[in-house]
């Protein structure tokens, strides 16, 4: 097992240990969890409905489905089948619910925004959305659904705060399809990208951040960091290892001297890291551990990059990342990031590590809170059982957040402001109730209102290196 795999499930196996008083008064605390979730429910049926499910999401059941949890409140299925497959409820006030209550219990000024698609198998045709698509879950392109996950990591905790359905071109156009899984005739085809930005727009005003952070689909996408680049956010993306750069630090090519300057041609972000020297690579301590720090390699310069045939007239940071495997080989991450820059490496690598935050929440909220283990095919009944998972994971964490707090005399989970006091802000970011950073990314600093051209942001750069 590779060593930063080891640290990290040692920190979990600690974090799992339950004091023999923590689930005490554990059922009125739920109760009182959900009373602002339920709040939006119109009818005393559905607010039942919804803290029964909660309840079974949350209970040791092996099959997390209506059936299964109606049975273990020992009543008939259809009532709470028919709750979450067919029911019109609007499932959106609970989410919004869930990211005001994240936003205030662990939000910081500098807290970061993760983008992370997640896959759940499936057989037959008829599931809303259901096609052969890539499943990161299975390593393999087999017949799945896709939802695209927002997350929130602070210093705090981390957390699972809204999703959206990746509803593939051949559904949004095929509309006996889309009658019989119930898809709302508003529902258009949208990328990934274009999803997260529905998520960013109406949920990021709830979470303080600093920071944007996806995977390389994500990443790959140059309108999506155009789109970031225009509502005034940092990004930290991660990009394929062909992704093409012009290093826009390195020595100009020797030319004729006639006519323009040579500059540095396009190379791959994987070329580009293979050809550094050994001592271009900065050792940066990720965090503690209890059998030595986490560390790992970085490396950065500023680039323009050139995606789908298209050179970007706007600089980015390249910042790679390299971490030892167990036969001495290295593994690297690519990411190219719009950010201030006086950021320092060791911000990016804060930044880079949140997306490993999001997936254990994914596999917290598949494997304690019924995330995977839906049995409906509906448009409304996948995002009635997402909403309501989303919920009993959130529990889940307030728990454990509660366990850790040394105070005997608290019986809820800590609050955020109380946890945050003694902590500093990572250099480079402004100190506590400053304006966020992410108001004065690159392409934003150094300037007065133009974008900051490409010839002048070099020497600063490099100044900075």
């Amino acid at each position: 097992m590779e060593r930063r795999f080891r640290v990290r499930l040692d920190e979990l196996l600690e974090d799992a240990e339950v004091p023999p008083g923590l689930l005490r008064g554990v059922l009125p605390r739920l109760e009182t969890f959900l009373e602002p979730f339920v709040a939006s429910l119109t009818r005393a049926e559905q607010r039942l409905n919804a803290r029964h499910y909660v309840q079974g999401l949350l209970s040791d059941l092996e099959g997390k489905n209506a059936e299964a949890i109606a049975y273990l409140h020992d009543q008939e299925r259809q009532a709470l089948q028919k709750f979450v497959g067919q029911s019109p409820w609007d499932y959106d006030p609970l989410l919004d619910e869930l990211a005001g209550q994240v936003g205030t219990e662990l939000g910081e000024p500098d807290g970061i925004l993760v983008f992370d698609p997640s896959a759940f198998p499936k057989k037959g045709t008829e599931s809303v959305g259901v096609q052969r698509q890539w499943c990161g879950r299975l390593g393999k392109t087999d017949n799945c659904q896709v939802g695209i996950y927002l997350g929130y990591v602070s210093r705090q905790e981390h957390a699972l705060v809204d999703v959206r359905l990746y509803l593939p071109r051949e559904w949004a156009t095929d509309k006996p399809r889309r009658q019989k899984a119930g898809v709302p005739r508003a529902v258009r085809f949208r990328t990934r990208q274009e999803l997260a930005l529905e998520m960013l727009d109406q949920r990021g005003p709830l979470l303080p951040h600093a920071w944007v952070t996806g995977d390389d689909e994500m990443g790959r996408c140059s309108w999506f960091r155009k789109e970031l680049r225009r509502r005034q956010e940092c990004y930290l993306l991660a990009v394929p290892c062909n992704t093409q750069v012009r290093d826009l630090l390195a020595p100009s090519p020797p030319g004729s001297g006639r006519g323009r300057p040579r500059r540095a041609p396009f190379v791959g972000v994987g070329d580009w890291a293979g050809a550094l020297a050994a001592d271009a690579w900065q050792t940066i301590e990720v965090r503690p551990g209890e059998k030595g720090p986490l560390l790992v390699q970085g490396a950065r310069t500023l680039v323009q990059a050139r995606n789908e045939g298209r050179v970007s007239d706007v600089p980015e940071w390249l910042v790679v990342f390299r971490e030892q495997q167990a036969d001495g080989s290295f593994k690297h991450d690519y990411l190219l990031a719009d950010a201030p820059l006086t950021t320092s490496l060791a911000e990016f690598a804060r930044v880079f590590k949140a997306e490993h935050k999001i997936e254990e929440c994914l596999e917290r909220a598949k494997g304690e809170a019924g995330l995977a283990d839906y049995q409906v095919r509906t448009w409304e009944g996948w995002h009635h059982h997402q909403a309501l998972s989303l919920v009993a994971t959130w529990f889940l964490t307030q728990e454990t957040r509660r366990g850790k707090n040394t105070d005997a005399r608290a019986d809820t989970a800590a609050g955020a402001a109380a946890d945050r006091g003694d902590l500093e802000p990572c250099p480079g970011l402004p100190p506590r109730g400053a304006p966020p950073p992410h108001r004065k990314p690159l392409a934003e600093a150094q300037r007065g209102g133009s974008v900051l051209p490409l010839e002048a942001a070099q020497p600063l750069a490099a100044a900075t290196l």
